[in-house]
């Protein structure tokens, strides 16, 4: 695929993650599993934390929430041994996620066995091999750079801070997650570039979604959409509605400076 010339006007470029900076199986074959495989030993381990007992009121509180669903796992109250407690909560967690489901209960959960391992050593952080030398390559130019991923900003900032390529944290002025709005509606675009400082037009938006870029484009921001290895197939009209490409050595940036 041919270079992108960024516009002139650009000085800041904000990032997805997911099929972006990082392979799309790094979550699904690593971090998912890991919550699934280690949920019990994570429990048993820091149960008398208040953190832990938090984690499990708030799962309790949406298996009540979700008493009418079709395969329902409750939780025990507290009130129950503890043995049965931790494994009600073990098999809630699993069902939830064989249903891909994103409620904020298990959102919390995850995140704190994420940060646990990360802080370990046994999860770190995956990117592409092109990712580190242009994030620096880009910051040296002056280009601002930013995350805006439907991760939480604590999740966004364990991958990037515990990576592959060590702590990567300070290649960047800040993060976003879906708290600033949908990835795929326009508005959150403009509230990224309201709380950056800038004009949509001084930002480029990388992303491998065609939704994400739309909206994004329907801001005012411009968008080069990643092809990359698994992540989903674009259409020949998609490929036409943007520029494509494989690598962030193709960003060509003669023309901002």
């Amino acid at each position: 695929m041919a270079p992108f010339p960024v516009p002139p006007s650009v000085t800041a470029i904000l990032l997805d993650i997911e099929g972006t900076t990082t392979p799309i199986t790094f979550v699904k074959d690593i971090l998912f599993p890991y919550i699934q495989d280690n949920v019990e030993e994570y429990l048993q381990k820091h149960w008398r934390e208040e953190e832990c007992q938090e984690d499990v009121r708030q799962l309790r509180l949406q298996a009540e929430n979700d008493s009418g669903l079709k395969g329902f796992v409750p939780i025990p109250s507290e009130h129950e041994a503890e043995l049965q407690v931790i494994k009600g909560v073990v098999d809630n967690v699993h069902w939830q996620m064989s249903l891909d489901r994103k409620t904020t209960a298990l959102k919390q959960l995850q995140g704190h066995m994420w940060r646990s391992a990360y802080a370990s050593g046994k999860v770190k952080g995956e990117v592409y091999d092109d990712v580190v030398p242009a994030l620096n390559k880009w910051k040296e130019a002056g280009l601002k750079l930013y995350i805006f991923s439907s991760g939480s900003v604590e999740a966004q900032k364990l991958l990037f801070g515990y990576s592959i390529e060590g702590d990567l944290l300070e290649l960047f002025q800040g993060h976003f997650d879906t708290t600033v709005g949908s990835k795929v509606e326009s508005e959150s675009y403009r509230r990224i570039a309201d709380r950056i400082g800038c004009p949509t037009d001084n930002i480029l938006f990388l992303t491998d979604v065609i939704y994400e870029a739309e909206a994004a484009r329907e801001a005012g921001v411009h968008v080069a959409v990643a092809v990359r290895p698994g992540n989903a197939a674009l259409t020949d009209e998609e490929k036409s509605k943007f520029h494509l490409i494989t690598s962030f050595d193709q960003l060509n940036l003669s023309t901002t400076q």
